[in-house]
């Protein structure tokens, strides 16, 4: 059974988002991780970079497979978990939590509304199984 945090936001690509005020923390899914198997490296963004919805943030990589990173909203990266540029296997360990990838200033929390709910990312988990 795959963790789907009801309290996160998720993309079709598999990243999760938690809200806080203005800002959102980013990373991927228990059901993205799990797929990947052994992380072994993280491309992340500079802080102060900007992208748009849907844009490539970094890349994943695992012992089987390269993944794209892609930002659920637009929004500026105020801060970079640099603890997973030399530990990236906690992303294994703790997707929802210490894992968190970026932290983003979200720029239009309209953007917000073409997320979808713990209950939608699992029909779309379930759809693929």
């Amino acid at each position: 059974m795959t963790n789907i945090p009801s309290d996160l936001l998720y993309t079709n690509d598999d990243e999760w988002l938690r809200v806080e005020d203005d800002s959102a923390l980013v990373g991927i899914t228990d059901y993205a991780q799990d797929a990947l198997s052994d992380i072994v490296y993280l491309e992340l963004p500079e802080v102060g970079s900007t992208f748009a919805a849907g844009e490539n943030f970094g890349v994943v990589e695992s012992v089987k497979a390269a993944s794209d990173l892609y930002m659920p909203v637009a929004g500026e990266i105020i801060a970079v978990n640099e603890a997973l540029i030399d530990t990236p296997e906690l992303v294994n360990a703790d997707p929802y939590g210490q894992a968190w990838m970026i932290k983003i200033r979200v720029e239009n929390r309209a953007d917000l509304e073409g997320l979808l709910s713990p209950d939608a990312y699992q029909a779309h988990v379930d759809a693929r199984a």
